[in-house]
């Protein structure tokens, strides 16, 4: 492969999808650097996992991706990049438009940047999402047991394939849309190694699920808890989610296939066989924990999307992967770690940071 000499490098490797990465790259033997600024609340702890799991595997390069040098020197003899290092919610994007296009845009454009100064063709993975097509609000729905779901039969046995034309709403949106076809141009543009991962709704364990973001992890922990949640919208909502170990193995395929799917795009998530609503994964939940949970009911935030779900086949196929985690097995699974999380102490390192 292209790329440089030294360990692959995970932006955002702290993150949910970016801890359950690396811990993969680390496993299969890579020498692995994350790069990420904790700005997260929770984070910490995945790090200090990682750190525990792979001491002799894993080096944690605490930075910012808006800083230029930071990222010159993290980058620097990378073997490949996996870009996830992002400001992720619709809600903060609203509120602060304009950091929100310094992480996403600015830290992006660093990035590739970076590769393009080496001229080493480091191959780069970045972490896109279902919302550079909008609202979907041109797709007539129909509610059909408790979801929206597309008239159109099509649409409805395959959901959004890559064809779909772009349209960015909200500055989160926005951001995450530009990055997104920076990362694609720099491979027509400069013969950089990218590929594209316009992600759904990603789940498992390491998730600190928030209303913001994070939406099946944060309806679990707050269920757990005995605590009420709030639906934004009337609960219909469909999205498909994926388990997040299918979610790695595709970032990892496509690193491995790089040059095949170079300056790609990929729909990636549980497609139609995993698209629930949020009131049907909230009575699969109450099931799990044997108790009813107290729901309240708000205005539809801007640029939600009543329906979402992938087709993932050109990403099946180009990046020969398996059928998905089926979603009540994947949910069951992630019950059963965060019990298992909110149980456990934390790691050694965690608690000799506490206690400095």
């Amino acid at each position: 492969m292209s790329g440089g000499s030294g360990p692959v490098l995970v932006t955002g490797g702290a993150g949910f999808i970016g801890a359950n990465l690396a811990d993969r790259l680390a496993t299969d033997g890579h020498d692995v650097v994350v790069f990420d600024a904790l700005a997260r609340p929770g984070v910490e702890r995945n790090l200090a996992w990682l750190e525990a799991r792979h001491p002799r595997r894993v080096t944690a390069v605490i930075g910012d991706i808006r800083d230029e040098k930071a990222v010159d020197k993290v980058v620097r003899d990378a073997t490949a990049v996996f870009h996830l290092a992002a400001q992720v919610a619709v809600t903060t994007s609203l509120v602060d438009p304009v950091g929100d296009f310094e992480v996403n845009v600015r830290g992006t454009v660093n990035l590739l940047e970076a590769l393009r100064r080496q001229d080493l063709r480091t191959p780069l993975v970045f972490a896109s999402t279902n919302k550079v097509y909008g609202d979907l609000a041109d797709l007539p729905l129909e509610i059909v047991d408790d979801c929206h779901l597309p008239r159109d039969r099509s649409a409805r046995l395959n959901g959004v394939d890559e064809l779909r034309p772009l349209d960015f709403h909200t500055p989160y949106g926005c951001s995450k849309g530009a990055a997104d076809q920076y990362v694609l141009d720099y491979a027509r543009s400069f013969d950089l190694p990218t590929c594209v991962l316009r992600m759904s709704c990603i789940y498992g364990p390491r998730q600190m699920g928030t209303e913001d973001q994070g939406w099946v992890a944060h309806f679990l922990i707050r269920a757990l808890a005995g605590q009420p949640i709030t639906i934004y919208g009337d609960g219909r909502q469909v999205r498909d989610i994926l388990y997040v170990a299918d979610a790695v193995e595709a970032y990892v395929s496509a690193w491995r296939r790089i040059e095949a799917v170079k300056g790609r795009a990929f729909n990636l998530g549980g497609g139609p066989a995993n698209a629930v609503s949020l009131r049907l994964l909230l009575g699969h939940i109450e099931q799990l924990i044997g108790r009813s949970v107290a729901l309240s009911f708000e205005d539809w935030r801007p640029g939600d999307q009543r329906y979402y779900v992938s087709d993932a086949g050109a990403a099946r196929r180009a990046l020969n992967l398996d059928e998905p985690v089926a979603w009540r097995d994947g949910v069951a699974r992630l019950t059963a770690w965060l019990r298992e999380e909110a149980a456990a102490p934390p790691p050694a390192a965690a608690l000799a940071e506490a206690v400095s």
